[in-house]
């Protein structure tokens, strides 16, 4: 059998058992039991407009707070990273190592409960402060060595080249490096905004109050007083509503990028 015919009948295995399992779904689900208990339209007016104008306004600030926050820190890290000054290495290294291995809720957790106990310390903003000091910091992690990669992948004859013309190194790194590097880095800084976008969820752990919830802490609240799952699946169409975009916006920066190159 010849390679490309061994390959379309491999293919049109997958294919049948696609649609088998398809099949399957649709004959042994009990569609009245999840229409009622999962797209129950009644319930889902019941969660407006507060699922919107609260929860998933706050669920947008909570992210462009976070991400603001986490570029800044995870620029200086990065630069700190690059540093020539072995101290300074030293500790980014061991805060990016920390805090990329750390679960984003256990660091929030800390930020909401252990630290202030520890230290009688009281976060800016209550709970909800805390809470994004959490995603702050695990943010910027992540985010310096997406920068570091990016100042790295510069070509290095973009620095001699502002030497020559008598640049110093620190108005090189400003007006020539990070420039280029943000071009560079830009689909993965977009992918990172999704990820704190979904990562928004896990501020529950901080409590919070009811004007200050986000999609999915109203989510689980009104599923326990409406006693029905729709709540989450509107939630989860607002998230989707939020992360389809960004996420179609990458594959196109990404594209350019290649087209670029």
């Amino acid at each position: 059998m010849k390679p490309s015919t061994r390959r379309r009948l491999f293919q049109g295995v997958l294919y049948a058992v696609f649609v088998i399992v398809i099949l399957v779904v649709v004959f042994l689900a009990d569609w009245d039991a999840i229409r009622t208990n999962f797209f129950n339209l009644e319930v889902a007016a019941a969660t407006f407009p507060e699922i919107v104008v609260i929860a998933a306004k706050n669920t947008v600030i909570y992210t462009v707070i976070a991400f603001i926050g986490g570029l800044i820190l995870g620029l200086i890290l990065a630069l700190m990273k690059l540093s020539p000054v072995l101290p300074y290495r030293w500790l980014a290294t061991g805060y990016i190592e920390l805090f990329r291995g750390l679960p984003a809720l256990l660091v929030i957790f800390g930020f909401a409960y252990a630290i202030p106990i520890a230290f009688q310390w009281r976060p800016p903003g209550g709970s909800v402060g805390a809470g994004l000091i959490g995603l702050i910091v695990v943010s910027a992690a992540y985010i310096a060595e997406t920068i570091r990669a990016g100042i790295e992948a510069v070509p290095k004859g973009q620095v001699e080249a502002a030497r020559s013309l008598g640049i110093n190194p620190t108005w090189t790194m400003v007006s020539v490096v990070l420039p280029q590097a943000f071009r560079i880095i830009t689909p993965p800084l977009t992918n990172e905004l999704v990820i704190l976008i979904k990562d928004t969820s896990l501020l529950f752990i901080a409590g919070l109050a009811l004007g200050e919830r986000e999609l999915t802490t109203f989510a689980r609240d009104s599923l326990t007083s409406l006693a029905n799952a729709t709540p989450l699946v509107v939630a989860s169409l607002l998230y989707l509503v939020i992360t389809l975009p960004l996420t179609q916006l990458v594959a196109k920066l990404e594209r350019h990028n290649k087209r670029g190159r």
